[in-house]
């Protein structure tokens, strides 16, 4: 199994209060190569699909889309960035995005190498329907008797 990358360990798992938004901005600079140029041009894939994802930072350094749930997570490997999405085996993919995790009843990923183009359009509809999806979820507010 392969792990994950980071420059810093100290500051893989240490925020000093940042915002996640900001830890993810700092990983992007710090991985300096083919690999923080795909994370942020996916990072600017899910924020065009929904304007209104939040970004998150867990697990010791892993950044997180959400929207009524966790959309996906941006994993960067020595090889691959991995975007695993939460609940990828009950999305749709027509395109055929997901080449990672099949086997499983829950995650999908889709691993991006080195030079390998992304399906915009369709990696953005993936992310919608993960919204969608994770929308579906919701309670609805409970009535209270008058």
């Amino acid at each position: 199994m392969k792990k994950a990358v980071s420059a810093k360990k100290a500051g893989a798992t240490k925020t000093d209060g940042a915002s996640p938004s900001k830890l993810i901005d700092g990983r992007i600079k710090e991985l300096a190569d083919w690999r923080g140029e795909m994370l942020a041009r996916v990072r600017g894939l899910i924020k065009e699909a929904d304007p209104e994802v939040v970004e998150e930072w867990k697990w010791r350094g892993v950044p997180v889309w959400e929207h009524d749930g966790i959309i996906c997570t941006g994993e960067t490997y020595k090889e691959v960035v991995k975007l695993t999405f939460a609940r990828g085996a009950a999305l749709d993919d027509p395109a055929g995005l997901f080449n990672s995790s099949l086997d499983g009843n829950v995650r999908r990923a889709i691993d991006i190498r080195e030079g390998e183009k992304i399906n915009e359009k369709a990696l953005k509809a993936l992310i919608r329907a993960a919204v969608a999806l994770n929308g579906e979820k919701r309670k609805p507010a409970r009535k209270r008797p008058a």
